[in-house]
């Protein structure tokens, strides 16, 4: 295939015709400035003409989800007005973003005919095939993922598998009914909502009582895959919610469980600034005029990746309370804020902890696993905590240290 890349956003365009992308650097990157070198990539600030040049259009345009809840599908309409200005006989049209149950036809194919006067089936082919969620956001997982395709008729069905089949190696589960297969994604990310919630509580279970939720879960999964990790971070799954719970209040259904879940997942941030605050004061400090040293700030471990969805809103709740933040990730260059979130991050390692009161494992990459608790000890302002929510330290090890640890679910601590 030959791609042409297009985005509203100018400056991302600009970034990516330089071969330049804030996430998956060193994986992306170098694909993207072959292909560019070779002409099988361009970008374009055109829509209209980027659709006008493509047999294939693959619509990736965010559902936004504001701080209510209240779903917004005014992007995506936008868009496909603008594709459908252009829009000709025989194109391919797959939407690959999250939208509600009722939302691709009822919608999204309405705004595509009545702009461009040409119908499904029958002048163009349409298809629904999101990019489903993963934990770990690599081209490896993109590629090895399951991927579901639906359309209403055999031939959108048909041409758009073939359009997806080049991208995973796994089989396609294909459906001719785009209403189930929308509620297929929001069910599964609903059910992992559930999952992590209540990882979450039995985690906070065991802190009271002096257990550790890792061993627990270690004891379980050695015959199935029963209990997940618990999170501070629900990685991309958490705006999904939002549009079947929106569409369940408006057909009078309530989904009490899904709600209860998304609930208990908004308050596991709250848990974790009571665990450093536990810390600190278990060193005999307060959260104001602390510094924290927060390591990772990726989504993925080990990777160049987007910040954790939770990464900003910790480090304001961390702030708001007096809190002195220095984060480092070493898969994350200082960036600008047209780049990412991220404008403040230390250039080392040491300079995040020299001084901390309170060392923070945000991101689990390899290199925290072997972080060397003695010349931590050096560097920090004893007496200082670690508080770990990605269970990849030893809490006996951190604690014979001289250390104070918290740890999320990992209720063995001494001090």
């Amino acid at each position: 295939f030959k791609v042409i890349c297009t985005d509203n956003d100018r400056a991302l365009v600009e970034r990516v015709s330089k071969g330049k992308i804030p996430f998956l650097k060193h994986e992306v990157e170098p694909i993207l400035r072959k292909n560019l070198r070779n002409g099988r990539l361009t970008t374009a600030n055109n829509l209209e003409e980027a659709a006008a040049q493509s047999n294939i259009i693959i619509v990736t345009t965010p559902t936004v989800v504001n701080e209510n809840g209240v779903v917004d599908y005014s992007n995506i309409e936008k868009t496909l007005k603008r594709i459908g200005l252009s829009l000709h006989r025989d194109k391919i049209i797959i939407i690959a973003s999250i939208v509600g149950v009722g939302v691709t036809e009822n919608i999204l194919k309405e705004v595509l005919e009545s702009v461009s006067g040409l119908k499904v089936g029958v002048d163009f082919y349409f298809a629904y095939s999101p990019v489903p969620f993963s934990k770990e956001q690599t081209l490896e997982s993109l590629a090895c993922c399951k991927r579901l395709v639906a359309a209403q008729d055999v031939n959108s069905l048909e041409k758009a598998s073939n359009v997806i089949s080049a991208i995973t190696r796994e089989p396609l589960i294909k459906t001719l009914n785009i209403k189930v297969a929308e509620a297929a994604v929001l069910f599964e990310a609903i059910y992992r909502n559930a999952s992590f919630a209540l990882a979450n509580e039995f985690a906070f279970f065991c802190e009271k009582t002096g257990i550790d939720y890792l061993a627990v879960r270690n004891l379980l999964t050695s015959n199935t895959n029963i209990l997940v990790q618990p999170t501070l971070n629900c990685w991309n799954s958490h705006e999904a919610p939002f549009m079947i719970l929106e569409e369940a209040e408006n057909r009078g259904v309530k989904l009490r469980v899904s709600w209860a879940a998304l609930k208990s997942n908004g308050e596991a941030l709250k848990h974790g600034i009571n665990l450093v605050h536990e810390a600190l004061k278990g060193c005999g400090k307060t959260l104001r005029r602390a510094k924290i040293a927060l390591l990772g700030v990726s989504q993925t471990q080990n990777m160049a990746d987007i910040p954790k969805s939770s990464f900003r809103k910790f480090v304001k709740m961390l702030e708001s309370k007096g809190a002195r933040l220095s984060p480092y990730d070493p898969y994350l260059l200082r960036k600008t804020s047209a780049d990412a979130e991220i404008t403040f991050l230390t250039k080392s390692l040491t300079e995040a902890v020299e001084g901390a009161d309170c060392i923070v494992i945000f991101t689990g990459h390899d290199q925290f696993k072997r972080l060397n608790l003695r010349k931590l000890k050096l560097l920090a302002k004893m007496p200082a905590a670690i508080v770990d929510f990605e269970g990849i330290l030893d809490p006996e090890k951190v604690e014979a240290e001289g250390f104070i640890y918290r740890g999320l679910g990992r209720g063995v601590w001494k001090k």
